[in-house]
């Protein structure tokens, strides 16, 4: 099976076989989207939950609020013509309430802008695993849209 890794603020699209793969998520967010029909799969590694918090507001695989809608095109540009799903991991506080900023923890926030931006695209979340105070890696099957979830702390759990 061939893995193609996503980075911190990247994202990829992928049809048929194969896993996306991200290691890292603390605060970030991963956010896959899935179309089961066509076997289309879309990962976006979120940093931040929206460009208003950023000094610069290109990079759109940075922003629960952008990645959505672009991962979205991008996968329906590669053939996605059916119902999307999605499922989320990541937004941990590890670093307690030290690092909380005057809008809450930055984890909780991506969590919050993921779930919002799924909303407004009208994608159904069905799967998360999301805050605690552990660093996740996620692969995310491209033919089935399952995502493994992995975790010092936690183990692993396939959503």
């Amino acid at each position: 099976m061939t893995d193609q890794h996503v980075r911190i603020a990247h994202h990829a699209v992928a049809r048929g076989s194969g896993r996306l793969v991200t290691i890292g998520l603390g605060s970030c967010v991963a956010i896959a989207l899935h179309d089961a029909r066509f076997r289309v799969t879309g990962l976006a590694h979120v940093l931040l939950p929206d460009p208003s918090v950023a000094r610069d507001p290109g990079n759109a695989a940075r922003f629960a609020s952008t990645a959505v809608p672009m991962l979205v095109t991008e996968m329906r540009a590669m053939g996605a013509r059916g119902e999307l799903t999605a499922r989320i991991a990541g937004g941990a506080a590890l670093f307690g309430t030290m690092l909380a900023t005057p809008g809450g923890q930055m984890g909780a926030r991506n969590v919050a802008a993921a779930k919002a931006a799924l909303v407004a695209a009208r994608i159904p979340l069905v799967g998360e695993e999301t805050g605690g105070g552990a660093g996740r890696s996620v692969a995310v099957d491209v033919n089935t849209g399952a995502m493994t979830v992995r975790s010092v702390r936690g183990g692993e759990r396939v959503l």
